[in-house]
């Protein structure tokens, strides 16, 4: 049967991608994008793309899909709480935590539920989003929505470039004392068994980092990081194409040590908000410093700041 819905102020901002993932539980993403495609969901009465941000009272047509019963997502208490521990900034709008290494911000194919899922339940909020991204083995700040109205708002500001992105890393080699920027173009790709990865090439897009030597050891360098792009794996894949790849990066360095973790930590996240400036941190982690101390004990690093 179609179903006939008019946007509330709840949803108003929300891309229509999005909305209807929410109203079609059970339908593969790739078959709600293959709907909208096809003309069969209508904003209006008129076609519509994906990325349309829907506004106060907008009709949507949703056509009969067939859904299949999909496995409710299993509350994990201690991962929930592990989460909650972790809210550097919270409002009625937005919450930020310093995101855990090794625990996914969204579930996937192998993947039955990430931090947004199981923050979704821990707080009751179905409409909480994630506002960007981090990998998986990265930690540090991380920001989420609780409205589709600042959800539209922050990444805005992201897609503006208004966000000011800093990292602390440590990476294995010297780190060149007159390479402070890389400017290298990215492309993202497959694999031949499915895994994406990105690469340095002239067709990808742009992409800037600023970097900073914190402290340079006998065989490793402690290296803050600016994002001036967000690009996928942007400081992995620029780090290890100067050849000083980020220590425990599996991907992209052949000699990683598989039983070291991934080195590199969102720290700083400033963005414009509330006619002011969100300054906010996350501190470094042990694991950087411990290992730092451990391989280079004669060269204690200074504080990052």
């Amino acid at each position: 049967m179609v179903k006939h819905i008019v946007v509330s102020e709840a949803d108003v901002g929300q891309r229509l991608d999005n909305f209807l993932m929410r109203e079609l539980k059970g339908v593969p993403r790739q078959h709600v994008y293959k709907v909208i495609r096809s003309g069969e969901v209508r904003v209006n009465s008129g076609r519509a793309k994906p990325k349309q941000r829907l506004a106060m009272g907008d009709k949507v047509r949703i056509p009969p899909i067939r859904t299949t019963e999909k496995t409710p997502i299993r509350p994990a208490p201690n991962v929930q709480l592990q989460l909650l521990e972790q809210i550097i900034f919270e409002d009625e709008q937005l919450l930020v935590l310093n995101k855990p290494a090794g625990i996914a911000v969204h579930g996937g194919s192998a993947i039955a539920s990430g931090i947004v899922e199981q923050l979704r339940l821990a707080m009751e909020n179905p409409r909480l989003e994630l506002v960007h991204r981090l990998d998986r083995e990265t930690s540090g700040c991380l920001m989420l929505a609780k409205k589709p109205s600042a959800l539209k708002a922050m990444q805005a500001e992201f897609r503006e470039r208004r966000v000011k992105k800093i990292y602390q890393l440590i990476v294995r080699g010297l780190w060149p004392q007159n390479t402070h920027t890389v400017s290298k173009p990215l492309l993202r790709y497959e694999t031949s068994w499915g895994e994406r990865r990105v690469k340095v090439a002239a067709e990808g897009q742009s992409a800037r980092t600023d970097f900073q030597i914190i402290q340079s050891g006998g065989e490793h360098t402690w290296l803050q990081a600016r994002l001036h792009t967000g690009r996928t794996h942007q400081i992995r894949v620029h780090t290890a194409t100067s050849g000083c790849p980020v220590v425990g990066d599996d991907k992209y360095d052949r000699d990683a040590n598989p039983d070291v973790l991934l080195m590199l930590h969102a720290s700083k996240l400033h963005i414009p908000y509330a006619g002011d400036a969100l300054k906010l941190t996350a501190p470094i982690p042990a694991r950087l410093s411990d290992y730092w101390q451990i391989h280079e004990p004669a060269t204690a690093p200074q504080k990052p700041e």
